[in-house]
């Protein structure tokens, strides 16, 4: 296995845990590709923090309306340093630039997912 889908592994298992998909053959070339590119080549780079790189993944799940993937990243954001009310403003912020029915579906997403957290 290459060095990128290790490391990328080991970034995702940090911040996202175990996850909850049973391993799927149909499906492994796509999660070594999530590996190696997102987590083992994009996340993994020293430019900018992890707690900045979740903050900016909310935002553009936000504009994209992705509530699943946000979801995700929202108790990835909390698992990486970015706080609830910190969230709360990135969501605020993107949805003054890409608008508010995404920006209220996102409230709803990521107030579901601190509550599964514990934290609302």
């Amino acid at each position: 296995m290459s060095e990128a889908i290790e490391r990328g592994k080991a970034i995702r298992q940090e911040m996202m845990g175990t996850l909850s998909l049973p391993p799927s053959e149909f499906r492994q070339p796509f999660d070594d590709l999530v590996h190696a590119y997102c987590f083992g080549e994009v996340w993994s780079r020293p430019g900018l923090s992890r707690k900045i790189r979740s903050m900016l993944t909310v935002a553009l799940l936000t504009g994209l309306s992705r509530p699943n993937q946000l979801k995700v990243h929202v108790k990835a954001a909390i698992a990486n340093g970015v706080t609830k009310e910190e969230i709360r403003e990135v969501i605020m912020h993107a949805a003054v630039y890409c608008g508010i029915p995404a920006g209220a579906d996102s409230f709803q997403h990521a107030t579901a997912a601190l509550q599964e957290l514990g934290l609302e």
